[in-house]
């Protein structure tokens, strides 16, 4: 999903904000197979990323809270999630939200 599509009303955004460390070994790698295993994850609707180097912002989108945490326990997702744990990640947050309503500007 990109910022212009909008799928049926309702469905969640899980929203993870993050500070990162100095430590990039394989982060980068990590992140790419997270991101192609996540949208293709039964229920996941779309992907939105925005990073300045040391802080950034991913949103995922799901069809509901049963698809969500399905990929939460995914067994790759668990071991990119305890990387990011140890060595990755110097704090952060996720949340999820139900959105019921989305609007949209396009030129």
């Amino acid at each position: 999903m990109t910022m212009s599509e909008k799928p049926a009303l309702p469905y969640y955004a899980v929203i993870f904000t993050s500070c990162r460390t100095d430590d990039d070994d394989g982060y980068a790698e990590m992140a790419r197979q997270m991101v192609a295993l996540g949208t293709s994850h039964p229920g996941c609707l779309g992907f939105e990323s925005v990073n300045d180097g040391d802080q950034g912002i991913s949103v995922s989108y799901w069809k509901d809270l049963d698809s969500i945490n399905r990929w939460k326990q995914n067994a790759d997702h668990m071991l990119a999630q305890k990387a990011g744990r140890e060595k990755w990640y110097g704090r952060y947050t996720t949340r999820i939200a139900k959105v019921e309503r989305h609007y949209s500007f396009e030129k």
